[in-house]
């Protein structure tokens, strides 16, 4: 149960969401929407109790039960006490804290068997018990299964998984809790085909309460049963799913539009009327000054009609020409101790090629373009660039940003010359005038990954490598990235999950990985990009 009384969030100047008022209630499945930036992430924060010290809170927000949260971004190192996968998930119940606590209490109960060590074992074995920790390998095993992460992953540092690794790591935490609440902020980020129908599976079972921030489409239809829409600080109320919600929302502002019509008729009418009562008699006076008022009272209260959203768009500049051969990859081999993830890989790209790397999760796609970028030393094999390369790299989780600096700091050393140019960069990628003075970590995701676009075209780079570019982005945001850089005249070398990105760049090759197989880019390929 979620209890909101006359809330309001503001940023700045910048009012997130105007005071309101709502309720979730228990066993409710709902649905955070709106485009990138509108402020859905802060919201989550807000209900959460956990309010960034940037942002100002009015009113009052209740929850009972306990909330486990799923974060955009991942907590380096976990929370467990161990940073391995296994103690990150076992701290959503404490038992990785707890078993430690047993394992030195049947030591010191070994090395000295007094009535005070053998009851300290005793109690504490018996809270082990409790907290379902003898329970915890088979049930652990199964969300693992369900999410096709290998168990033996589990025992690996968080830092060396993938970042497809890592958010099931974070997922199977949340659903190991058992809480009273879910919150989760695009859990679909990073998940193939059968994972994301495993979590949907599991989310339609969850028999408490769901709050849910996402981008992917069937998720809020299949599993959602109420939508919150925030646009332009106004949260509005929809019951039904994410089509439904479309459905409604089109209806409303249709009605709207009717209703403005109407008054903006009546307005028209009884000025015209009051008008032509003007220098007649005293009494046709009187009568005219009563319908001024009517008119100033409508014009008061005059319904406000919701434009459509605007069509996203961005723009990318000319790139300076490069080379004919702009990268050549030959027998490169990348390995973490003694787990190797590319062996022999090779290719050659052209001025002008779309390249799609595609592979499961652990495949190595992320290691290759950090490799390519050179942020990362390769154990074997060389990258070679050509003449007149310059590389722009869009990383998965945005190490590219200096979270110490404002956004427009980001801008001041790229070859933009002005503020006003920097300005209109901000713009062209959604960026509000208001984000020029935060800093990334205050930014949604979405807009973090809207200002590392913008750095790239800033940047005047003609080579762009781009690893999972549409993270957090909204549908219409993904589909302007895909048109843009298919319509770029540079190269690019492009991981990513998203069918609906892949299918608007319309690669031109595609590198297979584990196979390390360079080709020319198939139709069969599309259906690869989400099983990984």
């Amino acid at each position: 149960m979620l209890i909101a009384r006359d809330l309001s969030v503001e940023i700045g100047s910048r009012t997130l969401v105007a005071p309101c008022a709502f309720s979730i209630g228990d066993g409710e499945k709902v649905g955070i929407v709106g485009r990138n930036g509108a402020g859905k992430s802060t919201l989550l924060a807000v209900l959460r109790g956990t309010t960034p010290g940037h942002v100002r809170v009015g009113g009052s927000v209740a929850t009972q039960g306990r909330v486990s949260h799923l974060p955009q971004e991942p907590i380096g190192g976990g929370l467990g006490v161990d940073p391995i996968g296994l103690s990150h998930v076992l701290s959503a119940r404490g038992l990785d804290a707890l078993d430690a606590e047993v394992h030195h209490a049947r030591h010191a109960m070994a090395e000295d068997p007094t009535d005070e060590t053998i009851e300290r074992y005793t109690s504490l074995e018996v809270e082990f018990a409790a907290r379902g920790g003898y329970e915890a390998e088979s049930e652990v095993g199964r969300l693992a299964a369900g999410l096709g992460l290998p168990e033996a992953l589990l025992l690996e540092d968080l830092s060396s998984l993938s970042g497809g690794q890592r958010r099931r790591v974070d997922l199977m935490r949340v659903l190991y809790e058992q809480p009273d609440v879910l919150v989760l902020d695009e859990p679909t980020n990073h998940l193939d085909a059968a994972a994301k129908r495993w979590l949907f599976e599991e989310i339609e079972r969850f028999a408490g309460t769901v709050l849910v921030i996402s981008h992917d489409l069937p998720l809020l239809d299949r599993v959602i049963d109420r939508v919150l829409a925030l646009r332009d600080g106004q949260l509005r109320d929809y019951r039904g799913t994410y089509s439904d919600y479309l459905r409604q929302d089109e209806e409303r502002r249709r009605s709207e539009q009717k209703l403005a019509t109407a008054e903006s008729a009546e307005i028209h009418r009884l000025r015209t009327l009051a008008d032509s009562m003007r220098g007649q008699t005293a009494k046709r006076a009187r009568k005219a000054k009563v319908l001024d008022r009517r008119v100033e009272r409508l014009e008061a209260d005059r319904t406000t009609v919701r434009t459509r959203e605007r069509t996203v768009t961005f723009r990318l500049p000319a790139p300076p020409r490069s080379g004919d051969v702009p990268v050549t990859v030959e027998h490169l081999a990348v390995r973490y101790g003694s787990h190797r993830v590319l062996r022999d890989t090779s290719f050659i790209t052209r001025r002008g090629d779309r390249i799609v790397i595609v592979g499961r999760n652990g495949a190595g796609k992320s290691s290759l373009l950090r490799c390519l970028v050179g942020v990362q030393k390769a154990q074997g094999g060389t990258v070679r660039l050509g003449a007149n390369v310059a590389l722009g790299y869009f990383a998965q989780e945005h190490e590219q940003l200096d979270f110490s600096r404002t956004v427009f700091e980001h801008l001041q050393s790229t070859t933009m010359p002005s503020d006003v140019q920097r300005r209109a960069l901000l713009g062209a990628f959604g960026l509000p005038g208001t984000a020029a003075e935060q800093r990334p970590g205050s930014l949604s995701g979405g807009e973090r990954a809207k200002l590392s676009l913008a750095l790239l075209a800033a940047s005047r780079a003609n080579v762009l490598v781009l690893d999972e570019p549409t993270n957090n982005l909204d549908p219409a945001s993904v589909d302007a990235l895909g048109t843009v850089l298919r319509n770029w005249h540079g190269t690019i070398v492009a991981v990513s999950h998203e069918i609906a990105f892949v299918e608007r760049l319309e690669p031109t090759h595609a590198v297979l990985l584990p196979d390390e197989h360079f080709d020319l880019w198939r139709e069969e390929y599309v259906d690869l990009i989400e099983q990984r």
